[in-house]
This record gives C-alpha cells, structure tokens and sequence, in this order.
C-alpha cells in the first residue's frame, strides 16, 4: 500500500480512488456524501460519547483527572446528540455495501441511544459485543460500580442482508478452538501504545487498543477490504487495517489527531500475502452442485461410486443423481437410503473407485473450486 496521504474534501469524489488509504479532513457526514455510493465493506464508528462531565474530575489525592472534556464531545442537548447520530449513520448507510457491516462502539452515556437510532432507520443488529477493560479507571468518588466496560453494536444495513462476512472459523482457531464469545476482554491502550505528545501529554484522550480493532476487523472482512472510520482520532483503525492488508478511510476535522495518525500509519507494515490467509470452514467455500462436477468433466456419466467399506454401489447418472438397485435420488438421499439413515452427506460418504484407491467425492469438489471456479473468477 502506499505511503498515507491527507485528502481534502474537494479532491474527493466517486471516480477518483484516491481517497483509498487516506485521512479525510471536514465533517464526517460532509466527507460520507462524497464517497462513492456501496463502496465501503465495514464501518468502525467511534463517535462521541456525549459523556456530560459536570466539572473537574479529581483523584482522592486531589490531582485533576484527564478527562475527555473536548469540544467535540460536548452536546447541548440529549435531542441534539439523537440528530447528530441519524446525520452520520444515514450518510454512513449510503457507502456501505449492501451485505457490508458496521461496528459501533460507546458507552452507557450514548450506546443505547446510538442503538435506537439504529433500529428505527432499520439497520439489524447481529451482536452486542462487550469490552471488557483488564484495567479500567477506578471509580474515584466511590457513588457508583467501577466502569469496567464499553459496547459495541454490530450490525448489517437491513435484516435482509445475509451474505455478510464472519470468519467464524478463523475465530473459532484465536480462541483455541473454542466458539468466539461476545465478551471481549483486552487492557486500555496504555504504554508505548499510547500516542503521547512533545509534552508527554495523551495525543487523544479515547485511543482505542489496536488488539481490539484487530478483532473486530480479522471476524468481519477479508484482505482487501475498504474499512472506513468516520471519527478516525488517532487512526488506531487505520494503523490496523494496514497491517492487515485491507484498505482504509478514515475521516477527522482535528489537525493534530490527522497529522499524528498519518505518521503513525505509515510506520505500519504490512503483513505479508501468505500469512494473511484465516482458517475457513465448509460454510464459507462456494457452494458446488453434484451436477456441476459432471458439466464440468471432473466425474463421468456411469462412474460407479461406493463407501469406503465397498458394502454398497451406485452408478452416477447424467443428471447428477445416483442410481442404485432400480432407484434414483441424490447422492445425500441415496447415501440416507442404502444406510437405512435419515440423512446423509453424500460428498463424503460416496467415493469413486480410482484403481485399488478410493477417492472421496468431495476431494473433487475440492479439484472443482480450485480449478474451475478460481478459473473463472
């Protein structure tokens, strides 16, 4: 990928892709309305809190907390921040792609809000995803639970998307095995992490931890995706997405936090190509038609297929179904039948006989994907 690049809002629009791989300077909504329509594959949304800090913050010792007390985070009213979010996620839904998704991240002061918002405009929720904090900031005054947490809403443009991207085996792999919960549990960003200012000072104050958006971009896309962040901060999605060879927007108006993300992107190395690739499961390859290895050429009409034990045999007809004893079905329904089963996976019960070697017909399945299929596309 080339070196990041700042890209104003007058060089932006639908023909010129330079806007790949860039930070956006304006208004989120105004940057969102130049971007090419179903253009972008997810959305990581960080928006502001609207935290509603009533005064100074101190520690029992009496040292001023560093609080997010900035311009941007303040709200005059709670009618004011609900407008706020219909603006962004109605211009936010007219770039992502139909079957894209969009991950948004807040806490008790603005997610709820932020999710009835969702719902009325119609978007679906799949997941409430909790973060939960290794080492959160105490409760200094000691009236309320520690706030040991933050949420994330995913979810698809409308309930009718379906083919949205979930790499829920290589998830699965991360967590040894194991199905992937929606309880996160990761530290705050601190350490040499933190992007620190010439005075030691936070250079954003709600930096979020890069294993987070590594997550929350390896269950979600594939390489070469485009992951756009509207409230891109100190660029933590755009440091990320690099490194995980997709392709990235991000959209601020504050100069210092574009400057110090463009010079943080761009000492991010890319993973390379091999390394990229996540384990996939059966639900994620192609689906193949029995038919298609015979239109294909892979299997013949009258190939004799059998089971492994060699106990039944079936000859393969011209239209994909499977003859056995004077009667035809599927190669699922005629694995069921031979068996006295209810059902059957036929692709790894048949085998077809390749001298004294049984070959399982879903290894030419496999033969078709690779081959054909990648041939093809």
């Amino acid at each position: 990928m080339s070196v990041v690049k700042l890209a104003d809002l007058k060089s932006v629009n639908s023909k010129n892709p330079s806007w790949l791989n860039s930070v956006i300077k304006g208004d989120c909504v105004a940057a969102l309305e130049k971007l090419p329509e179903n253009s972008v594959d997810v959305i990581f949304a960080d928006p502001p809190y609207n935290l509603q800090l009533d005064g100074d913050l101190h520690r029992p010792d009496q040292s001023k907390v560093d609080a997010v007390d900035d311009h941007w985070d303040q709200f005059a009213t709670f009618e004011a921040y609900d407008a706020f979010t219909r603006a962004w996620l109605l211009a936010a839904r007219r770039v992502l792609k139909p079957e894209g998704t969009i991950w948004v991240i807040g806490s008790y002061h603005n997610i709820f809000r932020v999710g009835t918002t969702l719902q009325d405009m119609g978007f679906w929720i799949l997941n409430d995803v909790i973060w939960r904090k290794s080492n959160p900031m105490p409760n200094f005054r000691g009236r309320r639970f520690t706030n040991a947490h933050e949420t994330m809403i995913w979810a698809t443009p409308t309930q009718a998307a379906k083919k949205y991207t979930f790499n829920y085996d290589a998830m699965k792999m991360a967590n040894d095995e194991v199905q992937m919960r929606s309880d996160w549990l990761f530290p705050i960003c601190n350490g040499g992490e933190r992007l620190k200012d010439e005075n030691g000072d936070k250079v954003h104050p709600t930096q979020k931890p890069e294993a987070l958006l590594h997550r929350v971009i390896m269950s979600s896309s594939k390489p070469g995706d485009v992951i756009l962040d509207p409230f891109f901060g100190s660029g933590t999605t755009g440091a990320v997405a690099k490194r995980l060879g997709r392709n990235f927007v991000g959209i601020d108006r504050e100069d210092k936090y574009i400057e110090a993300a463009i010079r943080r992107i761009d000492t991010v190395e890319v993973v390379k190509s091999p390394q990229l690739v996540v384990t996939t499961g059966k639900r994620a390859e192609p689906r193949v038609a029995f038919g298609a290895l015979l239109e294909s050429g892979l299997l013949k009409p009258g190939t004799v297929l059998t089971d492994t034990k060699k106990r039944w045999k079936a000859k393969v007809r011209i239209d994909g179904s499977l003859e056995h004893g004077g009667e035809t079905a599927s190669i699922h329904r005629m694995g069921a039948k031979v068996q006295g089963l209810d059902a059957c996976n036929g692709w790894t019960f048949w085998h077809t006989i390749d001298g004294r070697k049984l070959v399982q017909i879903d290894e030419i399945r496999k033969v078709y994907r690779s081959e054909v299929m990648a041939a093809g596309a």
